[in-house]
């Protein structure tokens, strides 16, 4: 049985290689977002209340499927409202 000696460069090491497969990790999941999102979700993600999600359903902003009475509604399409609604600032504001 042989005897191995660790030193503190190669606990720094494996201590740097152990952060960076936690940090890819970590990234992979953040890509890995649900596809469908229920109203509570959309709800807590736009901060936004029952009736206002109900008026953005109605009035077409948002489209969403219903499987019996629960509602799904798209990443993606929750993305592209968004990207839609989105206001560009003045760069004069910013000289």
């Amino acid at each position: 049985m042989a005897i191995e000696i660790l030193t503190k460069e190669d606990l720094n090491q494996f201590h740097k290689s152990l952060l960076e497969d936690i940090k890819e990790i970590l990234k992979g999941k953040n890509e890995q977002s649900k596809k469908w999102l229920k109203s509570t979700e959309v709800r807590k993600l736009l901060n936004i209340s029952p009736g206002t999600l109900q008026n953005l359903r109605i009035n077409g902003t948002l489209t969403y499927t219903k499987i019996g009475g629960t509602v799904y509604y798209d990443n993606s399409d929750i993305e592209k409202v968004l990207n839609g609604n989105k206001v560009n600032a003045l760069p004069t504001l910013f000289k």
